[in-house]
């Protein structure tokens, strides 16, 4: 048993060095997930699992391509609070989470994975890492997420995350074409 967990451990180290040694920094990892920044190579995988995903599009707020050729990448390249979410054994993007609104107390965060990978844990195991992140490595203190009313999935991961419930906004924007109600839950460190 001693030897199987030092194998692991093992593989691990030497996919991480492989991964180090090509410039991919690695932000965070968990059982079955790094999570680090967007690079260029990306750009396919983020089409099809965020902005190319209609199902993705009704949870996540994100703006619909319809090609990947038309699909303008560059602007996500940027974007310091934008991580991939990778499954660990192949380093494929299926996946996002981001903070926004860091007052350097508190932030909100935001996530969406590809829909062929719901109900899979990804998201849970994810955002959790990700809490983590926002508070020993952001120094926060308050970590908030919102979802659209219905969409009772995200809401579950919160609450798997051990976030409770903050407050409701009756249409609190528009997207889609309709006004969305929006349920924020909390965190403290």
């Amino acid at each position: 048993m001693k030897t199987l967990i030092m194998v692991r451990c093992l593989k691990e180290c030497l996919l991480r060095a492989k991964k180090i040694l090509k410039g991919m920094k690695i932000d965070m990892i968990t059982e079955r997930l790094e999570i680090n920044r967007i690079t260029p190579n990306d750009k396919e995988d983020y089409f099809r699992n965020i902005s190319n995903d209609k199902k993705v599009l009704e949870t996540f707020v994100c703006t619909y391509a319809e090609s990947l050729e038309k699909f303008d990448f560059d602007p996500y390249l940027k974007m310091e609070n934008l991580f991939a979410i990778r499954i660990k054994e192949t380093g494929k993007l299926i996946g996002i989470i981001l903070y926004f609104d860091n007052n350097g107390e508190s932030c909100e965060i935001g996530y969406g994975i590809g829909s062929e990978y719901w109900n899979k844990g990804y998201a849970t195991e994810a955002v959790a890492a990700f809490i983590e992140y926002c508070f020993y490595d952001l120094n926060l203190k308050k970590v908030y997420a919102s979802y659209f009313t219905g969409n009772d999935s995200s809401k579950k991961v919160m609450k798997k995350c051990g976030m409770t419930y903050d407050r409701f906004v009756e249409k609190e924007f528009e997207y889609l074409g309709e006004e969305r109600d929006l349920t924020y839950y909390v965190i403290e460190r």
